[in-house]
């Protein structure tokens, strides 16, 4: 295997020949069959493996920027490993301590930290076993921050590394003794690397690649089953599903309703409009037999009501879905409610009502043990967000994000590459705010050819364009605007 020659050379300890090993492992990742990358791709990056005390007196290995000098401080980004006595060595993607360019364009890029703050997570969660094995900068450009003094302390047999190149370090994957972790670790990392330098595998390791890419690409847009939800709302009680527009919200919590519930709860919509009286409890107008015909008397909410029924079907579990949750100041319409919101409370919570409702609460609001809520929440409406801490403090957040598998499963060609079209831009160009915005999988399910471009056409191209008249994707509007030119020579 190619890689085999890097991925002893990281696990190896003694540090004779340096130079002449890091040679012979570079030189095995190009050229067909045995390569993993093609052999043009070797121009694209030239290795600097200075010997032992040499040049910082740090030593590593670096494949760097092929227009950088062949010595001294080196600019743009590259993949470093820096070998230790007493550990394997240290993986990074490092800048250059010269600086961005050549690379600022790739560096400046949201995709390149995204991509690797998702391997990190990926390797962490797959392989870390309860250690932090990986680690990743928000933003590598930020070179004025270094790795932080807890993760220092704790992989302090690289603390030379630290010293000297701590802040440019933004990607970072410190090997435990099992070669096969380090293994994929190496791959992704060189993948990405010659993924942003436009080289793509050999086609004898695509399927390697692929798997590799699935795995981590899982931590970008993780799946989310119905499952988990519903054991989510069993150990929380209150659960909120956010994502973007398309992505099944809805859907999930109607089947949630049906089937894990067996129809035991209600579903209701938030609006602007929406109250304290309409959620809690308050006053409404009821025909009286007086010359005026009508008079107030305390009427419950949603919540009430849900709370009377779930007490009538307990011990089943009773959920309430609201949809379209942040569509009203959630804050304003619990009140003084949001102290029963509290699913390990160790004593029975319940507050004073402003009037009398009559059975079963009276005064005095309870929530049912049995009761759960969930809450869906479109994360590209904003125009009302909850951002109270306290709300947030006591739901639980969770969210859904577009599945290729399945646009793969009921979209026709056409749909799915509309599909990665869509997800790749915003993947690669979408600040963190922008980045749940992606456009969900419902919008991709045609399966007609013909259907499916007028359904990309008139529903599809309409939600684009709303965001760039709302300014939701300044930064990379060209790019939607783009799309959008291309969906209209469809």
């Amino acid at each position: 295997m190619s890689l085999d020659p890097l991925v002893q050379l990281v696990h190896l300890l003694q540090q004779e020949d340096w130079n002449k090993r890091n040679d012979e492992a570079f030189k095995a990742l190009f050229g067909s069959p045995e390569g993993r990358y093609p052999k043009a791709a070797e121009k694209s990056v030239t290795l600097r493996a200075p010997e032992m005390n040499q040049d910082s007196g740090v030593p590593f290995a670096a494949y760097i920027h092929p227009s950088n000098p062949t010595k001294g401080a080196y600019g743009g980004f590259s993949f470093v490993i820096f070998p230790a006595t007493e550990a394997p060595c240290l993986v990074a993607l490092v800048v250059g301590t010269q600086g961005l360019a050549p690379d600022e364009a790739i560096l400046g890029r949201p995709g390149h930290a995204r991509k690797a703050q998702a391997i990190c997570t990926w390797l962490n969660k797959t392989f870390g076993v309860g250690e932090q094995i990986a680690w990743a900068k928000q933003d590598p450009t930020r070179t004025d921050l270094n790795v932080p003094d807890d993760l220092q302390r704790r992989w302090s047999a690289h603390k030379p590394v630290f010293d000297r190149y701590g802040k440019v370090l933004y990607a970072i994957f410190k090997p435990n003794l099992d070669i096969k972790i380090t293994r994929q670790a190496v791959t992704a990392l060189l993948d990405l690397c010659f993924e942003e330098r436009g080289f793509d595998v050999n086609a004898n390791c695509r399927n390697d690649r692929d798997e590799i890419r699935a795995n981590w690409f899982g931590c970008l847009m993780p799946v989310v089953t119905r499952d988990e939800v519903g054991k989510l709302l069993d150990s929380r009680r209150f659960v909120i599903l956010q994502g973007p527009p398309g992505t099944g919200k809805t859907m999930m919590a109607l089947e949630l309703l049906t089937d894990k519930y067996a129809g035991t709860g209600r579903s209701i919509q938030f609006h602007p409009n929406t109250t304290y009286e309409n959620f809690i409890g308050g006053l409404a107008p009821e025909e009286s037999g007086t010359q005026l015909g009508l008079h107030f008397v305390p009427k419950p909410g949603f919540l009430m009501g849900s709370a009377e029924q779930a007490r009538n079907s307990y011990p089943k579990p009773y959920l309430l879905h609201i949809d379209e949750i942040n569509r009203a100041d959630l804050a304003k319409i619990l009140g003084e409610a949001i102290y029963l919101f509290e699913s390990k409370s160790p004593q029975k919570r319940e507050i004073d009502l402003p009037y009398d409702f009559g059975e079963p609460f009276h005064t005095r609001l309870q929530l049912p043990e049995n009761l759960q809520v969930l809450g869906t929440m479109n994360s590209a409406d904003r125009s009302i967000a909850i951002v109270d801490v306290a709300v947030r403090r006591r739901f639980a957040f969770i969210s859904l994000w577009p599945q290729m598998s399945v646009v793969e499963e009921y979209g026709c060609e056409l749909m799915r590459d509309a599909f990665r079209r869509i997800v790749s831009i915003f993947i690669e160009h979408a600040g963190e705010d922008a980045f749940s915005l992606v456009p969900g999988h419902s919008y991709f399910l045609e399966s007609n050819e013909g259907a499916a471009k007028e359904s990309l056409r008139v529903n599809l191209g309409p939600l684009l364009e709303e965001y760039l008249a709302q300014g939701y994707v300044t930064g990379f509007a060209e790019q939607i605007r783009t799309y959008l030119q291309w969906l209209q020579s469809l």
